[in-house]
């Protein structure tokens, strides 16, 4: 019987081992859980509280209000973020097709409304970190970059192939090398420019006139090699293109270090204001200027500056079949409506140019189509603003001035344009604000020097550009800037383009419309103290500016101290690198704080038979 008891107690023990394990097991099972796949919830909440404490919201927590500020963000600092799927390297939030697939989103296929722009709401967002490709590399450094990029960087080799018989690219081993060839200039972007510009008697056929041709629209650009080969005579090109068929091509063009935008003439106006190009371009574009009216070539009309050029080259402009002779006759007679005019017509090629004044527009017989657009349309209205099947008549200053004012470039960066005064702002201050950048920008460079060389960076980005006058105190500098105006605020990006610059209207609660690893330096001006007064959260524009950085790259904070610190106790799980702090150097921003920051190169590598993701620094 003792034996038996024992033996019943030994059992007895041996299951409360069992159960004892159990309990650990799971528990170590639900921790390894929750700071894995679940730590992306974690690390969103815990954002979100810290940016409730560092702009002065309110918290949920009835625990963390009776803290104070300081330990609140020690208690949530991040120790790491998950990093993304592979398969998620070049995910572009608001152009993600997957994303239209799974909403089932009800669009208009042949109204390309399927290839704008629409957001994942708050529950679908990815916040994780975007990871490059296997056997990532720093990208080739400009001007080299314009004619060949490392292929493990963007491995899609499909347009090689696929357009051979073109130029536009070629892999050679490791690199894919791009001829400058397109689907109208197999023989090279460069000849081509140079009979445009003879076609327009320009002197040396240098197509920027004296620097009266300065911005230009190039509307499905492929990979941007008319672009590229543009910024060689002073000119510079948004090229403009879908993200469709022929993938990548945008991520090529911004890979080489040519200016380039995601987009598509569809339902929604393009996202610059009124006036803004001298040239607008299309080769082989393939795009049905005839549908709804004519509304995609009014949009043209709307975008050129007066005695702005359109440049097309298309079957249309010489076959001789039955359909493309339709199309020509209907695309002259809508042309001549909109009173533009032939300016040169050879081979291949026609190139019609914009009225210089409202004369030809207010001749016109009453009832003529397409319609003058109404008297309180907004034509500089971008940001989510349906397009208007109407012309968009000049100002009075324009009409009287008979052109847009403009200065020829390089002059017109610094002379006051004549926009100025929708603004209320005089000449002086806008040459104060353009001394203040100067003095901005040389600080800046004094404080990145240590770590950037005379080619480290080519591609830049103004996230609040005002003004532009940080990007025109870079002019000695070889560099393209995007300059970002926020959707809500005055929408200065016409005086940017006056002043030869480019950039984009935006709303930062949202992603820009770029691939992942595309800009060289970002620029933030009070862009997180702008994101208090909006209903967004600053950790979804953290993950977003880590996704358009390419590693290696830099951010320029200039923000106040408790942003500085915001971002600061996250430099480790975003694998961000402190470079420098400064104070603000002038009256004007003697609160502010320059905080600049570098990106660590990292690469994913996977354990077999999981999904368990390391980072290898």
């Amino acid at each position: 019987m003792a034996r038996g008891r024992g033996d019943g107690d030994q059992k007895k023990r041996s299951l409360t081992w069992i159960v004892v394990l159990g309990i650990i097991f799971g528990c170590v099972y639900l921790y390894s859980r929750n700071s894995g796949t679940s730590a992306l919830e974690y690390g969103s909440k815990s954002l979100r509280k810290l940016g409730s404490s560092y702009l002065g919201g309110d918290d949920d927590g009835e625990e963390t209000s009776n803290k104070s500020g300081e330990e609140l963000q020690d208690d949530i600092m991040l120790k790491s973020i998950p990093v993304c799927d592979d398969n998620q390297s070049e995910l572009i939030p608001c152009l993600d097709r997957n994303l239209i697939y799974q909403t089932r989103l009800k669009l208009d296929l042949s109204l390309m409304e399927h290839y704008e722009r629409h957001c994942p709401v708050q529950e679908r967002r990815l916040n994780c970190l975007i990871p490059p490709p296997p056997g990532y590399k720093v990208p080739i450094k400009w001007p080299k970059s314009r004619d060949e990029v490392w292929k493990v960087n963007i491995p899609h080799t499909h347009l090689a192939s696929e357009k051979s018989d073109q130029n536009w690219m070629v892999v050679k081993g490791d690199k894919i090398s791009f001829p400058g060839g397109g689907t109208h200039f197999h023989y090279g972007a460069d000849k081509y420019i140079a009979s445009i510009a003879n076609m327009l008697n320009f002197s040396n056929n240098i197509l920027n006139n004296g620097g009266r041709l300065r911005t230009v629209l190039d509307v499905g650009c492929g990979v941007a090699s008319f672009g590229g080969y543009l910024l060689s005579s002073d000119i510079i090109a948004m090229s403009l293109a879908p993200n469709d068929v022929h993938q990548n091509q945008i991520q090529f063009a911004l890979e080489r270090g040519i200016p380039a935008y995601l987009g598509v003439l569809g339902t929604k106006r393009l996202p610059y204001p009124s006036r803004s190009f001298e040239l607008a371009h299309c080769s082989r574009c393939r795009i049905d200027w005839l549908q709804r009216d004519g509304i995609l070539l009014l949009e043209l009309d709307r975008l050129l500056r007066p005695g702005g050029y359109f440049a097309y080259s298309s079957p249309e402009a010489y076959a001789q079949d039955e359909e493309d002779l339709r199309i020509w006759r209907e695309m002259s007679a809508l042309v001549e409506q909109m009173c533009w005019k032939i300016a040169a017509k050879r081979n291949q090629t026609v190139i019609w140019v914009k009225p210089l004044t409202n004369d030809c527009y207010m001749q016109r017989e009453p009832g003529t189509q397409p319609p003058l657009c109404k008297s309180d349309d907004d034509p500089d209205a971008v940001w989510d603003v349906p397009m208007e099947a109407c012309i968009t008549p000049y100002t009075d200053q324009n009409h009287k001035a008979r052109g847009s004012g403009l200065a020829p470039w390089p002059a017109r960066l610094t002379a006051p344009p004549p926009r100025l005064a929708d603004f209320g702002y005089s000449n002086e201050m806008f040459e104060k604000d353009t001394k203040v950048w100067q003095h901005r920008v040389e600080n800046y460079w004094n404080l990145l020097s240590p770590k950037i060389q005379s080619d480290t960076l080519r591609n830049l980005m103004d996230m609040k550009a005002n003004l532009g006058s940080f990007a025109a105190s870079l002019k000695s500098k070889d560099v393209w800037v995007m300059n970002v105006v926020p959707e809500d605020g005055p929408n200065t990006l016409k005086i940017i383009y006056d002043r030869g610059l480019m950039g984009s209207v935006h709303n930062w609660c949202e992603s820009f419309s770029t691939y992942p690893r595309t800009y060289d330096l970002l620029h933030a001006w009070t862009i997180f103290s702008d994101i208090e007064k909006k209903d967004c959260s600053a950790e979804d524009l953290l993950f977003e500016m880590d996704r358009i950085l390419r590693p290696t790259g830099f951010i320029i904070i200039r923000d106040k101290q408790p942003v500085v610190e915001f971002i600061n106790k996250h430099l480790s799980a975003l694998h961000w690198e402190a470079v420098a702090t400064a104070e603000g150097d002038s009256e004007e921003d003697e609160d502010d704080v320059v905080f600049i920051i570098q990106k660590q190169l990292w690469l994913t590598s996977e354990f077999q038979g999981n999904r368990v993701k390391q980072l290898t620094l």
